[in-house]
């Protein structure tokens, strides 16, 4: 009888045991996971296309050669501006500026000279993204038409 109090004692002990390291492992894991956000990646702030940083032709729109550049509000620390343009569905534009003080790039986009944009119109779109562990995640965006 004795063995037997024993051995039940044993098994008690060992489940406990068992019960508590399973609440430890969840509760770290839960904790890294609400320190990420849950896992989503959600950029939020809301972007206007700002009056044109240059426009050769004076007429306030955008077109091809011209530089363009945007308004931000609503966004966290330091965001990021991707702008792809596209003509006839294939990308012929895209980058990325820094919209914060201390950038090393600028917030002035090119509209148009690039390898596969030489001339025309295109479709753009610019987003705020910002820089996850990820890869690049979106968030409000704006587009455009620039005329050729």
């Amino acid at each position: 009888m004795r063995i037997r109090r024993i051995t039940t004692h044993s098994l008690q002990a060992i489940a406990e045991a068992s019960l508590i390291a399973m609440l430890v492992v969840g509760l770290m894991v839960g904790t890294a996971f609400a320190g990420r956000g849950g896992g989503r990646n959600t950029v939020g702030g809301t972007i206007v296309l700002a009056p044109l940083a240059y426009d050769a032709n004076g007429d306030g729109l955008p077109n091809y050669g011209d530089r363009a550049t945007f308004a931000l509000s609503g966004t966290a620390d330091k965001p990021w501006v991707e702008l792809d343009c596209y003509k006839g569905g294939t990308l012929v534009y895209l980058d990325r500026r820094g919209f914060f003080d201390g950038s090393l790039t600028g917030e002035v986009f090119n509209l148009g000279t690039t390898g596969a944009w030489q001339s025309g119109a295109a479709d753009c779109t610019a987003w705020i993204v910002k820089y996850t562990t990820k890869g690049w995640s979106k968030g409000g965006s704006t587009s455009f038409h620039v005329d050729g």
